[in-house]
């Protein structure tokens, strides 16, 4: 007798349950696939003891016809697709006729099905082997599947198990990916015969607040853009509401939730600016594209995809995902990117450097109360306060003219206070200004034009060996930059230009951490692959400093810019640059009303 042989189909099937049926969460994703696919617009999902008891999906779609209803727990029987050809542009969320027969496999299974035409409905079961016989069942147009004791003839498997607790959880997070794909569907989820989750039918945006809450949606940024064929719409959540792991990270592609690496890179490029440290974004995405153009029978629970071309598709979710985060300040909310322009000699007045060309006239209309605090080189520190030096409110523009209001003085030399028509705005300086200078090194640096502004007396710094080593070495890469820095002595390095965008700030420790990037890295790499971290840093020390007085023209000048600067909302490291405080929250905070 030979060493092979046919495996039993029942056997069969129980190998190719392992890989679609890991844990009652993955019944509970394909059982409710199949009443999407069958045109659903209410579906009902109950579980009992984290679904490894039991497991029941409700639905009104179009059903099943008793003829049917015997092929359904065939292996390899689907209404689905036909032919390679459908194989290659399908449509609908299941296709290979696996899944109920796997189920059957290992549980025991029934599917009570009502099709319009019918008198009535019919039911089949299957516990662990072959479909019964089909009998006669009440149920309304629709179909039931109820799964019962999962594993129960496999006991290995079930061992796997992890508590009730646990597996309701991974239940649950299928059904939100099923909820949020689907928002035009009524879904509700119940445990141990109580309601978990309730979501009626909804838009895009109704749905994610019931699912990922109102926190995430009232700071999401809109993302809507199409490419020919290819389209991305939803909801990217703000770097401020980052997280500590990915459990809030939604991304669909034509209505199916897939993790898929292209995807996942293109995203993490998009957020590379504005997060913060080792951060997660959370984000509900949705992708279409010509289903011929992506391949879906990659993986057993079909959460990766192919796409035929990806780099264009990469791009694409890359552009559409930044331009959503560089959202301008102007619009505290999803905004137009409005370029940064060049900004003027550093030796000029502070309102000049930051390029804001607007008359000092403005601002001192808005401040007549305060005994010429607009002079030029009166620093915040002498600002009066008295009440009555405040402005009035009916003394500021029309909402919406400007965002960020008007400054109002300086809190601790850190923090700019600013009255909006909203409320009190609160603005990390250096902060804020390290994001305006960053975004405009980005430009300088992509247009190759870093402008040089000599020092009229050098600024000298002791340096190491190495250090002025890297100094005589790197000098067309420092001069590519705006850097001119010579070795004076042995011991001395004299900077004698530096990039006019930052001209105003910490040049000794700007210098030494430009060369300490360029010995570890080596100045190819430095422009390269790590340009923005070599231009954060150019930013970080240029930026105005902590404790430094500003006028009151200069704060508004400040948040002038920040309304015309790109992802002004957080600094190249992922913080927050400002904060709204809005009469109600000032309200509660005094138990004003109560």
């Amino acid at each position: 007798m030979g060493a092979i042989r046919l495996l039993p189909d029942t056997l069969v099937s129980q190998i190719a349950a392992g890989e679609v049926v890991e844990r009652p969460a993955s019944v509970v994703k394909e059982l409710v696939e199949n009443s999407l696919d069958a045109g659903a617009r209410s579906v009902t999902v109950a579980l009992s003891e984290g679904g490894a008891k039991r497991i029941k999906i409700t639905d009104d779609g179009r059903g099943i016809a008793v003829q049917d209803l015997p092929l359904a727990l065939a292996r390899h029987a689907t209404s689905k697709i036909a032919t390679l050809a459908d194989l290659e542009n399908v449509a609908t969320l299941g296709f290979r006729g696996e899944a109920l027969a796997s189920i059957a496999s290992v549980a025991r299974l029934s599917i009570t099905s009502r099709t319009a035409e019918a008198p009535h409905a019919w039911r089949v079961s299957a516990a662990g082997g072959p479909a019964g016989n089909v009998e006669p069942a009440a149920h309304p147009v629709g179909t039931s599947v109820e799964v019962a004791d999962l594993y129960f003839n496999t006991p290995a498997r079930r061992k796997f198990l992890k508590t009730e607790a646990t597996e309701f959880g991974h239940a649950a997070e299928a059904f939100r990916r099923v909820a949020l794909a689907r928002p035009d569907v009524g879904m509700t989820l119940k445990h141990n015969e109580r309601v978990s989750a309730h979501y009626p039918p909804a838009g895009l945006v109704a749905r994610v607040i019931a699912v990922l809450g109102e926190e995430f949606a009232h700071h999401a940024r809109d993302v809507d853009e199409r490419a020919g064929s290819l389209r991305i719409h939803g909801l990217a959540g703000s770097p401020t509401q980052a997280r500590a792991s990915r459990d809030a990270q939604y991304l669909f592609v034509n209505g199916r939730f897939v993790r898929d690496r292209l995807l996942a890179h293109a995203l993490r490029e998009a957020y590379a600016d504005v997060l913060h440290g080792d951060r997660f974004a959370s984000y509900a995405l949705f992708i279409e594209i010509d289903p011929g153009a992506v391949d879906v029978n990659v993986h057993p629970a079909k959460t990766e995809v192919r796409f035929r071309d990806p780099r264009p598709v990469h791009q694409f979710v890359f552009h559409a995902v930044s331009r959503a985060l560089a959202g301008t300040a102007a619009a505290a909310a999803p905004a137009i990117a409005v370029p940064a322009a060049p900004m003027a000699a550093a030796r000029e007045p502070f309102q000049h450097r930051l390029g804001v060309e607007q008359p000092i006239a403005a601002y001192e209309a808005m401040f007549t109360g305060m005994r010429g605090a607009t002079e030029a080189g009166e620093t915040a520190s002498t600002l009066p306060s008295t009440r009555e030096a405040l402005p009035a409110p009916a003394a500021l523009p029309e909402a919406g003219e400007h965002a960020l209001g008007y400054a109002l003085g300086q809190l601790h030399g850190v923090y700019v206070l600013a009255q909006n028509r909203t409320g009190l705005v609160l603005v990390d300086m250096h902060a804020a200004h390290e994001r305006i200078l960053y975004e405009r090194l980005k430009h300088a640096l992509a247009e190759h034009r870093f402008l040089a502004q000599p020092l009229l007396i050098p600024v000298t710094l002791a340096a190491e060996p190495l250090e002025i080593a890297t100094a005589e070495e790197n000098a067309a890469t420092l001069g590519a930059l705006g850097f001119t820095v010579e070795p004076l002595s042995p011991t001395t390095l004299a900077v004698r230009a530096v990039p006019e965008l930052v001209a105003s700030g910490d040049i000794p420790a700007l210098v030494r951490g430009l060369l300490a990037d360029i010995r570890e890295f080596g100045a190819s790499q430095v422009l390269a692959e790590r340009q923005n971290e070599l231009l954060g840093t150019m930013a970080c020390h240029g930026a105005v400093r902590a404790n430094r007085a500003l006028t009151l023209p200069e704060m508004n000048a400040l948040l002038r810019q920040m309304e015309e600067t790109e992802r002004a909302g957080q600094c190249n490291h992922g913080r927050p640059t400002w904060y709204q405080l809005t009469l109600a929250d000032l309200d509660r905070l005094f138990l004003r009303g109560r």
